[in-house]
């Protein structure tokens, strides 16, 4: 893997987490007018795809749904495996890094 991927996948977690982030804030635009709000699957859904780290900025800075449960405990539940999974992976590549390198 190259610089270049590694700055290519770096850019689309933060588009990624801008799109959950700005999601999150119309949502809450939406429920300061009345007007239709977005689902709460569909904010779960996109921080389990990776916009954990937006949606908790979101919920932090806009302080949108942070007493609402079962919400609050699911998304720190995403926030919990996202973090077991990316050190199990950072894990997993310096294994296989470090692997190879002795091979060399």
């Amino acid at each position: 893997m190259t610089t270049a991927d590694i700055l290519k996948i770096i850019g689309l977690f933060v588009a990624l987490n801008a799109f959950v982030f700005s999601i999150y804030f119309l949502d809450k635009q939406a429920a300061r007018h009345h007007r239709r709000r977005i689902s709460e699957k569909t904010l779960l859904t996109l921080a389990f795809v990776g916009g954990s780290l937006g949606a908790v900025c979101a919920q932090r800075l806009l302080r949108h749904k942070t007493q609402k449960e079962p919400f609050r405990s699911i998304l720190k539940a995403i926030v919990l495996f996202h973090m077991v999974a990316g050190l199990l992976l950072s894990s997993a590549l310096g294994y296989l890094a470090l692997e190879g390198a002795l091979l060399d």
